[in-house]
């Protein structure tokens, strides 16, 4: 069988393709990397058609198309300084779908606010809500933003495209990772919020699945993965256990976060927003976590390739040295990954003159913190326990052989 596998198409193609290493070629198509993957992909296949629950909320006589803006009235489009507020009357033709062609008039309703209104001029493609009357004129139509889905489609190509380019068949698994992700947040993890289970549970939960997927399809399934599993889930779970503990000194509640409130007046009354928040700590931080619980991973799984009469103590020793290096990047990143959505408020807080100590005091700043502090904890300590883990699991069995690779 290994002979039918090395002769693969592209090595007859290319005399030295093989040298590329496994990188680039698949592997064998009866090896465990290749089930994990298939498994994973058939776990997305059953959740891109689960349904979240809430698909009746949507309006069942409504259809979303791109339209182009063909005229715009702003007689009713009032300024005051920088706001604008009243509202836009657009003539619009859609441009796709099965209602193509169709012309009518759209009503574009500003509400004072620049990070949700948009004002429009002709020949603008926007994304359009509609419904027909029952000669199938257009009816009410409202224009949901510019239309961006086109070019965001492309971005995404795009960078998929340069992973796989990249990395490989790693690249191809760590996309399979991504849209896992993406899945279990969308059809699992948000709907049972919104149902009312509980989010620290739930968020546990999901947060395990997510790290599951990243440590076996990247590390494979092997002792090298399961290390990386146990050591990232350590890590998460002492987060989520100081941010309960200390948000009580904080006074901290969950109404901080965007949106929170309105999520509140659309009828969800019964959600512990709290809870919610608190959720949100330690599944931030889990991306970075996983992150380092993999590098300390594969870093031992090399040593003890290469050095196999290895000793427990030096081999975790090792792990340790290699968690120090990237844990001091890594409690940066996540400083600035939180911080870098807040540059505005921190820029008016200076201009006018704020004390760093109203400012830290204040309560949605103070989460951040928290945010912060408390995911760099578990960040720092993920390296420990996946040393630990990884020491334990990669010792030498009792006939004195180590693992085989099979990634």
């Amino acid at each position: 069988m290994d002979l039918l596998w090395r002769v693969h198409p592209f090595v007859l193609t290319f005399k030295h393709w093989e040298r590329l290493g496994p990188m680039y070629l698949p592997p064998p198509p009866w090896s465990k990397d290749v089930f994990c993957v298939l498994m994973f992909a058939v776990v997305c296949a059953v959740l891109s058609f689960l349904p979240t629950g809430f698909e009746a909320q949507a309006p069942k006589d409504s259809y979303r198309a791109r339209a182009r803006v063909l005229a715009v009235d702003n007689s009713e489009l009032r300024q005051n300084l920088i706001i604008r507020t009243g509202f836009q009357r657009l003539s619009v033709e859609v441009e796709n779908g099965p209602h193509a062609g169709l012309r009518g008039d759209a009503v574009n309703q500003l509400t004072g606010k620049m990070e949700m209104d948009e004002v429009y001029a002709e020949g603008h493609a926007i994304l359009l809500e509609y419904s027909l009357n029952k000669d199938d004129s257009m009816s009410a139509a409202y224009p949901r933003g510019r239309y961006r889905l086109q070019l965001q489609l492309v971005l995404i190509v795009m960078f998929v495209a340069l992973l796989l380019a990249v990395a490989g068949w790693t690249g191809a698994k760590a996309v399979l990772s991504f849209v896992f992700a993406s899945l279990m947040i969308w059809k699992v993890m948000l709907p049972l919020f919104l149902k009312g289970y509980d989010p620290i549970y739930t968020g546990l939960g999901v947060v395990a699945a997510l790290t599951a997927s990243v440590s076996f399809l990247v590390g494979g399934l092997t002792r090298k993965g399961l290390a990386t599993f146990l050591g990232a889930f350590l890590g998460l779970l002492l987060t989520c256990v100081l941010a309960q503990f200390f948000l009580r000194g904080f006074h901290i509640h969950g109404a901080v976060q965007p949106f929170a409130e309105t999520l509140l007046y659309s009828g969800f009354y019964d959600l512990n927003l709290t809870r919610i928040f608190l959720a949100g700590v330690f599944i931030a931080s889990s991306g970075a976590v996983m992150d380092l619980a993999m590098d300390i991973s594969a870093s031992m799984d090399e040593i003890i390739r290469k050095k196999p009469d290895i000793t427990f103590t030096e081999h975790v020793g090792s792990g340790l040295t290699v968690g120090r290096a990237v844990i001091g990047t890594m409690t940066t990143t996540l400083l600035l990954a939180y911080s870098g959505g807040y540059t505005a408020m921190l820029m008016l807080f200076m201009g006018q003159g704020v004390p760093l100590e109203n400012i830290f005091n204040l309560n949605f700043v103070a989460a951040e913190l928290l945010n912060t502090v408390v995911g760099s904890f578990g960040l720092v300590t993920v390296a420990p326990f996946t040393a630990v883990v990884a020491g334990l699991m990669f010792r030498r069995s009792s006939h004195g052989n180590t693992e085989k690779r099979s990634d």
